[in-house]
């Protein structure tokens, strides 16, 4: 009895001393890329600003196990915090395949603006109202296609390849749309699914193209910039209804903070990790880069945007309406490639 009253007067005293709330929060990506450095620098802000009373714990590349395990977690409050991608929240929220469909976007300008505006607020509701505390939006980055069998250089070079996608309806049509055959597998299983020849390619963004070597085991890609891949950041409700009021104005000036810091470093690091696997590229002329042209572009998106009509009764044709209206007031010269950048 003496034995487990020391030990408790022990861990009370830990807690005195320390943080008075605990983070944990989770990603599947690698610290170095734009999510987790974002991760990383939240940490900090948020432990600077509450003055230490709340520590973050930052646990990268799945180290607590994949999104879908994360999310099941944040509901019990076993995992305060974690950003999955938004494929992951579509069959809580099917409004979110939005995101994922392609062409929808002519650059991140006309992103953000979509993102920080009308719809993406009414999308954090739908969010909220499904048990999570959705605190932003975080870019990834617009995506490549990437194989090992021949350039694509339109829709139907795609035909009969087997493609690795994320778990989303609208990504597995997108592939079917070029011909392909779409394969659904956990991130973490996508580099040995590419050597070993399970899956002939697979999409994503420069960031995590660069990573987790993808290119290495790849022998052409295509700068398609076809779709954005883009982040969810939420938080436990049972863990945020325990934040006092000035701890919960601490958590969202840090996410502010964060969000800004990381769509700035996902542009960045597109653009050098792209130069980095151009380099690559020349230097050992084991992978083929393929930018397109206008007009290739315009049959691609023919093409893929035929697919849209299929989810107007899950997404809802008025909101991918004003997603797309929210580009009219956008400069269209500006590339997506050059805009922002990304990884998984």
């Amino acid at each position: 009895m003496l034995k487990k009253l020391g030990l408790s007067l022990v861990a009370t005293a830990i807690v005195a001393f320390g943080a008075d709330y605990v983070i944990k929060f989770s990603h599947v990506v690698s610290p170095d890329t734009p999510k987790g450095k974002a991760a990383n620098y939240f940490a900090k802000r948020v432990e600077e600003l509450s003055h230490g009373r709340i520590k973050v714990e930052v646990y990268p590349n799945g180290q607590l196990g994949s999104d879908k395990v994360i999310l099941r977690k944040l509901k019990f409050n076993t995992v305060q915090m974690a950003a999955p991608s938004f494929s992951k929240f579509t069959g809580l929220v099917p409004q979110l395949a939005l995101f994922d469909l392609p062409f929808l976007f002519k650059n991140a300008d006309h992103l953000h603006k979509v993102l920080d505006g009308e719809v993406g607020q009414k999308l954090l509701k739908m969010v909220n109202d499904k048990g999570y505390v959705a605190l932003g939006y975080w870019d990834n980055g617009f995506k490549q296609f990437t194989n090992s069998k021949r350039p694509l250089k339109l829709p139907t070079d795609g035909k009969g390849l087997k493609f690795r996608v994320m778990s989303s309806k609208v990504l597995i049509e997108e592939i079917k749309a070029m011909g392909g055959i779409p394969v659904v597998l956990p991130f973490g299983e996508v580099y040995s699914a590419l050597q070993q020849g399970v899956v002939d390619g697979q999409e994503n963004t420069i960031s995590n193209i660069y990573t987790k070597k993808f290119y290495e085991v790849q022998k052409y890609m295509t700068l398609s910039n076809h779709g954005y891949l883009g982040y969810l950041v939420v938080m436990s409700k049972k863990f945020w209804k325990k934040l006092p009021p000035d701890l919960k104005k601490v958590v969202k000036e840090a996410m502010k903070e964060a969000t800004e810091k990381e769509r700035q470093w996902a542009q960045e690091l597109n653009q050098q990790q792209l130069a980095k696997i151009r380099e690559y590229a020349k230097k050992t002329g084991k992978l083929e880069i393929i930018s397109l042209t206008p007009e290739q572009r315009k049959v691609w998106e023919k093409q893929l945007k035929a697919i849209y009509p299929k989810f107007y009764s899950t997404i809802g044709k008025e909101l991918i309406e004003k997603a797309e209206k929210a580009g009219e007031e956008v400069n269209s010269t500006a590339s997506p490639a050059t805009a922002t950048a990304g990884g998984k």
